[in-house]
């Protein structure tokens, strides 16, 4: 039998004694955020009544708009009070008494249209109750623009509350929070101060603190007018060419607390569909590892929102610091809500392209300058440039090689054409120009650059040039025969070899000859490209602590044919002193090459003091 059933429609009710509770435990995960949304409020009341001033709807005085935070200990209150819009009896019993009913939703809805914002900051009704998480009763006084009656509003934590007429006030809106114990840390003048600071230093609209605290005085003892806590109108809100050079850096050293320059920046001003506004700084970096971490703070039509957004920032830019002001984030966004964003997205791609236009310009422009601070940005824009090819493509021709010789660069297309006459399209390099000093000195003689490319990215960042123009890097102390081979005869002594192989302990060393440009230098110890960026890659990883010294199995060692001492050699009948003066020749190659290990230190001390020993005999 068919169960019969008069189908019913409703609406879920809440009882507030129940909701109460949730609201001050799980409504923001900070407490401190209470105060943001209260002053948000404030900064909201504001901006309406100037919108509708804008529309002739009200007649302005001459009264300043402002916002004033009281802190009463005695009372243990602390009060926000505007002088904005105001609301009437009914108003307050719409917006407050109902959660979640935004006010400033609705205004939007009706005096807002198409491009014309008015920069209202509240989109949910819940800020209001806020409140809650720190205080135990929240009182509302307020008067309408409207000249209406002014309305007392009182509330306890359980929800329970009064409604009534009030003595004639000014108008605007006084919100009184009576402290609970959860919230009497906001008793301290220090932490409500901390809490304007974080939050509400750029807010449009003044705000001022009084804590009961005696007034600044000038020289002659008068109490001073009392400043705004906030900037309302933040270098990011204006257009660039209106800011100068020390405005700039002021600004990085107030919300930074850096008082170093940086190095540079790009103020960001993104019309529609984006529109969002902000200013990122590139920070100076003391060493390689320093800052690696930067901080770009995320607003919300000038209301501090986070800190440290990675979500917005490609990770490869991370050092940068800045901020971002998205009107279309929610206030109260979320790190899920970035990840999974395509606005976020959007902002990510834009900011690339910006930094990438910001690279080109000053390379363009100002090209001793930007060489001047490369060294501080190769790492983030090499690491950039393997990490996303679209930057590469975009940065190529503003990608810049250090030449060993202090201070100078060139550009990779640069270094490819002086290349191009000299040694067909291959280019040098060195890895530490002090322990690869011979070697420097060697190329640089014969009119070859030599660029110094040491950082921990160097392998594959060099791979990604190589595969792009279609080029070969060769460091020095690696396949070096070609570059260095001179116009003497080259005489091959089998004899040599085995004495070479005997002294080295490798008896499947390879030994070859070649008539090299410097006679001075009677053997280089050759190892392959591949197996020396192996190597590097090696000691980068193993930070010096457990690396092991390569073996030198793939090594050639290379006799300059042209070089007295190892003709000498080739003649000298004596054994022992043959294989003394080989030993030498071998561990000087070999500490051209790498750091001695604890033995072949050992052994080479041993043979240098030997043969200043017998050297002195036969004086």
């Amino acid at each position: 039998m068919q169960n019969e059933f008069t189908p019913k429609n409703g609406g879920i009710s809440v009882e507030t004694e129940h909701i109460f509770p949730v609201i001050k435990k799980w409504l923001y995960s900070e407490k401190e955020i209470f105060l943001r949304e209260i002053v948000s409020n404030a900064c909201d009341a504001v901006t309406k009544l100037k919108r509708l001033a804008s529309l002739g709807q009200f007649e302005e005085d001459d009264e300043a708009y402002k916002i004033t935070v009281t802190l009463d200990k005695d009372e243990k209150t602390l009060t926000v009070t505007d002088n904005g819009i105001g609301m009437s009896a009914e108003e307050l019993e719409k917006y407050i008494c109902n959660i979640a009913l935004s006010g400033a939703m609705e205004f939007i809805e009706k005096y807002e249209k198409g491009d014309d914002k008015s920069g209202i900051i509240g989109h949910f009704g819940l800020g209001f109750y806020s409140a809650f998480m720190v205080a135990d009763t929240v009182e509302v006084w307020s008067k309408s623009y409207t000249d209406a009656p002014a309305v007392h509003w009182t509330c306890d934590e359980a929800g329970s509350y009064t409604l009534e007429g009030a003595e004639d006030r000014s108008r605007g809106t006084s919100v009184v929070m009576h402290l609970s114990e959860e919230g009497k840390e906001y008793l301290e003048s220090a932490n409500v101060r901390a809490v304007l600071d974080k939050y509400c230093a750029f807010m449009p609209v003044a705000i001022f603190f009084e804590d009961g605290s005696e007034p600044k005085k000038d020289e002659e003892g008068n109490p001073l007018p009392p400043e705004p806590v906030n900037d309302t109108q933040p270098l990011w809100m204006r257009l660039a060419s209106e800011c100068t050079d020390e405005e700039y850096k002021a600004f990085y050293r107030q919300v930074f607390g850096d008082f170093r320059e940086p190095l540079f920046w790009i103020h960001l001003n993104a019309d529609y569909p984006l529109n969002f506004k902000g200013i990122l700084y590139f920070p100076p970096l003391r060493s390689e590892y320093d800052n690696m971490e930067g901080q770009v703070k995320l607003y919300y039509n000038q209301v501090f929102v986070a800190d440290n957004i990675k979500e917005v920032i490609p990770e490869y830019l991370l050092m940068l610091r800045g901020v971002l002001d998205c009107p279309e984030l929610p206030l109260n966004v979320s790190r899920s809500y970035l990840q999974n964003s395509g606005y976020v997205s959007k902002i990510s791609a834009h900011i690339v392209k910006k930094v990438a236009d910001k690279l080109n310009s000053l390379f363009n422009t100002e090209r001793e300058k930007y060489e001047g601070f490369w060294n501080d940005i190769k790492l983030f824009v090499e690491y950039g440039c393997l990490r996303d090819r679209k930057f590469y493509d975009r940065v190529a021709s503003s990608l810049l090689l250090p030449l060993t010789e202090d201070g100078k660069y060139e550009t990779v297309d640069e270094a490819l054409e002086a290349a191009k006459e000299t040694h067909e399209g291959k280019l040098y390099y060195a890895t530490d120009k002090v322990s690869q000093a011979q070697y420097v000195s060697l190329f640089e003689e014969r009119g070859i650059r030599v660029y110094l490319l040491s950082g921990p990215l160097e392998m594959q960042y060099m791979g990604l040039i190589e595969d792009s123009k279609k080029c070969k890097f060769l460091r020095i102390d690696a396949d070096i025969a070609d570059a260095l081979k001179g116009d003497g005869e080259v005489v091959e002594n089998a004899a040599l070899e085995e004495l070479f192989k005997k002294v080295s302990g490798n008896d499947k060393l390879k030994v070859t000859f070649e008539s090299l440009a410097d006679e001075s230098i009677p053997a280089l110890l050759n190892l392959s490209e591949q197996s020396r960026r192996y190597e590097d890659m090696m000691r980068y990883y193993s930070r010096g602590e457990s690396f092991a010294m390569p073996a030198m199995t793939e090594a050639t060692l290379v006799l300059n044919a042209n070089s007295p001492l190892i003709r000498k050699l080739a003649e000298v009948s004596d054994n022992g002193a043959r294989e003394s003066a080989a030993m030498q020749i071998w561990s000087l190659s070999l500490l051209a090459q790498r750091q001695l290990t604890a033995e072949e230190l050992k052994s080479f001390l041993k043979q240098s003091y030997q043969t200043l020993a017998g050297a002195l005999e036969n004086l």
